[in-house]
């Protein structure tokens, strides 16, 4: 029977795997701040994680025999790791800061940045990585004293319990820790349960310890020697390495089937040691009856090769499998949890079987050579070997393997490197026909890996479908120009029958570009040419710009087709994505020509520190906020270092995607820009983006007049249907004055590093199809908001825009001026309108008198106040007065219309006007009469009308009294439009 306190110490390192991991989550989620991508700062804590246990392992195994009382040291190692983890955060900080304020800018070569900075990362983490190194040696060498008789069972119980701690530690992090008390919070709450362990072990420490193990051979084991222990250690080492080689290129390839949010690499990490500890709970109760443990071993690993490589045929139907989930999910609130169940699912199918079969290595290794008489030591040293082999394993995956050979052939690599470990321990197994035994393996092994090397599976159609985002896996039509897999991402440029290119981050289109210059432009080129031709428009004498990330380089080419720009430095993390941009040519050319362009391929924030100078323009154009590790370039810490680089009057512009976003989250990007600029401004770039112009002081200046001397640069804007300036002006939503209170009622904190709200909301917001229509909607809402509400004149067109143009506002002005010209010329011809609103409006109020009388039709009114909705927000001073104040187009004189139509028309009036006394006080008049005459629609009408008069008018008091009146009668159900609670609540 098992010791009542060795039952004690499993569940105590069962906790302890379950910081363990935390600390691994949290540190790279800090990492990734200072080293710039998420994939090098998960592939550094790894290599950095394992090699800093891989020494601890290395002392304990070293000092272990020596200690009279095992857990007591034990104890004192888990409360040290507890308080370096309570004062991780302040540390980081300080030193992070100093480095990109006075270490970097001095260093000077990219080179040594680098060197630096992951140096700086090891002397943060790897002391305590040390000290969690030497738990397991420690736990397992107090264990066995305890128990020596069942040192098999206890090891492989030993490797279970902190291995399912972790894979629990993982997912808590993630989806509890985090949104509750951020980052900072997860790793102190860590720190006192590392204390909390501490105490708990002090407590049984104090009752003493047997004395250690002899160091001689248990009765029928294995013949010791130095032979068998070299031979295990090696083992361990190339099992590591084989193992963690599938844990990254798995990392990689379950990206482009999940995700590749940080959510997503979670659950990835979560799976992979859940294999492991299964593997540890299945051969707890048979390690100490295996009468060969080399034979066995060397089955074991012939089997996780062979499992290995039939991961990559299960990997080709995960996105099958995916596709399928979510045709059957619905994209809402309640269904998220199932996706993310699901999609942990798929990640168990890729790696449980060949994990299961790693997670017996380390305790059956150690277990042979305890056996053997090599003592405790043989502890520390397996498990130091070990996961010095993963750190191998890591370093070779995400800088050789992976851009090297791809993800594909990764995993064959770490599979013939099992196989080959394989038939190695069968040719030394006391097995009466151990070289046959080994040949056959070799030989079976390498013609598995050959055939699934060569094997029609993952082709870069379906590794670049981005099926976890819409469901679908290959459209026949499309074809791959190219594909690589980087060292941080894997990028896609795909096409189909048409001219239309899109390049891919795995899996997600980052832009897309029609290459037929007479075919309609894609709405991605709308966005990336404003991006580029904004700022110029707005500071024409801007000379040095930066341009953070490349994209598609649409952007670049853009700000080079103008002559004003000296210089422009773009920087890029992965130099596959402007590999892959070369496919646009020749819609794009000048990036990678044009001398004033040079391409840096480092972090932003380094960048910055590294060079220490200033620019007239910074653009930020990053993927979507769900992509692991881009949400910190939408943080406050992020605008607060970039500010820095500004020269005097620079601007500060950023796109920001609102699909798969929500207002909240936009709400709080906008928070964070607004607490480090005095002011911004919000463009729409096309109905799913928007450019926010940002200044460290004053207030955004206006666009000048379009260059029309700068032939090159006006194409690009004739390109996206620019040709006159207002059609640049009317694009924007509005200022940080008027955008910010619309936020408020959401009660969204400032994105930050250290309390990432983006990065952990993001994800649902793109499973959901989620969309943010509150800055827009508010601009073009049916009543002037932004306009009376921000005192300055609305900018308006003089002609209707291109009907091809994707712009929300543009369109909403040109089809009031379609209205509008309709109703009060003569010869326009309702049918030719594409807007089908505007044609019914026309077709019904044209015809002679149709407002006339006493009784005009419930269908006249209802066109009637359609044309309001249309008109009132979108006309220019002018065309409002003939058509609402002057009102000859109605046909008839004032006193023959009805007195209901003539209280409309009133308060229509008033509007066009801009009266907010007026606009008051005839819509509460109305509104006292009883708010749902005429309906809940017109009821609505009249109370947003009574509300921003009476705020236009400086009384909030009388708002806000008129919404506590009606607001429930008219709103029953509690949804309430955004730009209505902001009209609410202005001050």
């Amino acid at each position: 029977m098992i010791n009542r306190n060795v039952q004690l110490l499993f569940a105590l390192f069962t906790l302890s795997g379950f910081t363990g991991l935390i600390y691994e989550s949290i540190w790279s989620h800090y990492l990734k701040l200072f080293l710039g991508a998420a994939a090098f700062a998960q592939s550094f804590v790894l290599a950095a994680f394992m090699g800093g246990m891989a020494l601890g392992a290395w002392i304990a195994s070293r000092w272990s025999a020596r200690m009279r009382n095992l857990l007591a040291a034990y104890g004192t190692i888990e409360a040290l790791i507890g308080l370096m983890a309570l004062g991780f955060h302040e540390l980081y900080v300080l030193l992070t800061q100093a480095s990109l304020d006075h270490v970097i800018p001095a260093l000077g070569s990219p080179l040594t940045v680098e060197i630096y900075k992951y140096a700086l990362c090891a002397l943060l983490i790897v002391p305590q990585t040390v000290l969690l190194g030497m738990t397991f040696p420690l736990m397992s060498g107090s264990v066995i004293r305890r128990s020596p008789e069942a040192s098999g069972h206890h090891l492989a119980m030993l490797y279970f319990t902190n291995s399912i701690g972790a894979a629990a530690g993982a997912l808590a992090a993630a989806f509890l820790l985090l949104g509750w008390i951020g980052m900072p919070g997860t790793m102190r709450a860590a720190g006192v349960l590392n204390l909390a362990l501490a105490a708990a072990v002090f407590a049984i420490a104090r009752a003493g310890e047997p004395r250690p193990l002899p160091a001689a051979p248990a009765g029928g084991s294995a013949p010791a020697g130095v032979f068998l222990a070299r031979l295990f250690l090696a083992a361990a080492f190339v099992t590591g390495m084989a193992s963690f080689i599938y844990e990254i290129a798995w990392i990689r390839m379950l990206s482009l089937v999940l995700g590749s949010s940080f959510q997503a690499f979670e659950l990835m990490l979560s799976a992979f040691i859940t294999g492991l500890a299964l593997g540890g709970l299945w051969i707890r109760r048979r390690i100490d009856r295996i009468a060969d443990p080399v034979r066995f071993a060397g089955m074991v690993q012939l089997a996780m090769g062979l499992a290995a490589l039939a991961t990559i045929f299960v990997y080709h139907q995960t996105f099958d499998w995916m596709a399928w989930a979510l045709s059957v999910l619905q994209r809402s609130e309640a269904a998220y949890p199932l996706f993310n169940l699901f999609s942990h699912a798929i990640a168990f199918a890729v790696m449980l079987p060949a994990t299961f079969f790693a997670g017996m290595t380390l305790p059956l290794f150690t277990h042979v050579l305890l056996r053997s008489g090599h003592g405790e030591r043989a502890i520390g040293q397996i498990y130091a070997f070990n996961t010095l082999g993963a750190i191998a394993g890591v370093l070779l995956a995400a800088h050789l393997l992976v851009p090297g050979s791809g993800v594909k052939l990764t995993i064959v690599a770490g599979a013939a490197a099992d196989i080959l470990l394989g038939g190695w321990l069968l040719r030394h197994s006391q097995a009466v026909f151990r070289r046959a035994y080994a040949f056959a393996a070799v030989i079976v092994g390498m013609i598995a890996a050959t055939a699934t090397a060569r094997a029609e599976v993952l082709d870069p159609l379906r590794l670049s479908s981005g099926v976890y985002r819409h469901g679908n896996v290959i459209r026949e039509s499309m074809q791959v120009f190219f594909y690589r897999d980087g060292k941080t991402a894997s990028v896609a440029v795909h096409g189909g029958p048409s001219e239309l290119v899109a390049i891919v981050t795995n899996g997600k289109p980052d832009a897309a570009i029609n290459l037929d210059p007479a075919g309609r432009p894609a709405p991605d080129e709308s966005t990336m040419s404003l991006l580029g031709a904004l700022p110029l428009l707005i500071k024409p004498d801007a000379r040095s710009i930066a341009n953070i990330g490349f994209g598609s380089g649409l952007t670049a080419e853009v700000l080079l087709s103008h002559s004003g720009p000296r210089e422009l430095d773009i920087i890029e993390i992965e130099p596959a994505m402007v590999a892959g941009a070369r496919s646009f040519s020749p819609r794009v050319t000048r990036p990678y020509h044009d001398p004033r362009s040079r391409v840096f391929f480092e972090d932003a924030k380094n960048f910055f520190a590294r060079h220490g100078r200033r620019y007239d323009v910074i653009i930020s154009e990053p993927s979507n906020p769900w992509v692991n590790g881009v949400a910190s370039l939408f943080t406050t810490e992020f605008y607060r270092d970039t500010k820095r680089y500004l020269a005097p009057d620079g601007l500060f512009v950023q796109w920001l995607q609102l699909y798969e976003f929500n207002d909240r989250l936009l709400g709080s990007v906008l928070a964070a820009l607004g607490e480090n600029f005095s002011d911004y401004e919000v463009y729409e770039a096309n109905t799913a983006d928007i450019i926010v112009v940002a200044v460290a002081e004053g207030r955004v200046p206006s666009p000048s007049a379009l260059p029309e001397q700068e032939a090159a640069f006006i194409q690009q804007l004739n390109r996206i249907g620019i040709r006159r300036l207002e059609e640049v002006t009317v694009r924007s939503a509005g200022t940080k004055q008027s955008i910010a209170p619309l936020f408020a009622a959401l009660a969204a904190p400032a994105n930050s590093d250290f309390h990432p709200t983006v990065q952990l909301e993001a994800t649902r917001a793109r499973f959901q199809g989620s969309k943010s229509p509150a800055v827009l909607n508010m601009k073009g809402a049916t009543l002037p908001i932004v306009e009376m509400v921000g005192g300055a004149p609305g900018a308006y067109l003089r002609e209707p825009a291109d009907d091809t143009v994707p712009s929300f506002l543009l369109r909403s002005q040109s089809s009031a001026l379609e209205l509008q010209r309709g109703l009060v010329g003569q010869s326009v011809d309702p049918l030719k309108t594409t807007d089908e609103s505007v044609r019914l409006a026309l077709l019904t109020l044209k015809r002679p008198g149709a407002l006339c009388g006493p009784a005009p039709s419930k269908t006249a009114i209802a066109q009637l106040h359609r044309a309001a909705e249309i008109t009132l927000a979108h006309l220019a001073p002018e065309p409002r007065r003939t058509l609402w104040i002057e009102r000859r187009w109605i046909g008839c004189t004032s006193d023959q219309l009805s007195p209901a139509v003539r209280q409309q028309l009133d308060i229509y009036s008033a509007i066009a006007a801009r009266d907010p006394q007026a606009m008051l006080g005839q819509a509460r008049a109305l509104l006292e009469q009883g708010p749902q005459r005429g309906g809940d629609d017109w009821g609505r009408y009249l109370l947003l009308t009574a509300m921003l008069g009476a705020q236009s008018a400086a009384d909030p008091g009388e708002a806000r009294r008129l919404w506590s009146i009606y607001g429930k009668v008219l709103y029953p159900s509690g949804a309430i439009p955004p730009h209505v609670i902001y009209v609410v609540n202005l001050q």
